[in-house]
């Protein structure tokens, strides 16, 4: 997927996953009870960003990101210090 928006600096800009819809034996969640998932992937980097890559699975800290909306599209940006773990 590709995004218009370029991150500056040490920025990245990633798409979180979507929450989980079902459970594991099948039960349909509401979508009130669904958790945001701090598990997102990466769309686009700043310059300055050395640790990621586009298209890696990352895992930021809790409420470090900021959330925007772009042609009907939600993305976060994060700076690449708030993020905790990549997902092999």
């Amino acid at each position: 997927m590709k995004t218009k928006l370029q991150p500056l600096a040490d920025y990245v800009v990633a798409k979180i996953d979507d929450p989980a819809t079902k459970t594991a034996s099948g039960i349909l969640l509401p979508e009130s009870s669904a958790e945001k998932s701090q598990v997102a992937k990466v769309l686009a980097i700043g310059k300055d960003v050395k640790r990621v890559k586009i298209d890696d699975q990352i895992i930021q800290k809790g409420y470090s990101s900021t959330e925007v909306t772009v042609s009907g599209e939600d993305y976060i940006l994060i700076k690449e210090e708030d993020i905790i773990a990549t997902v092999n």
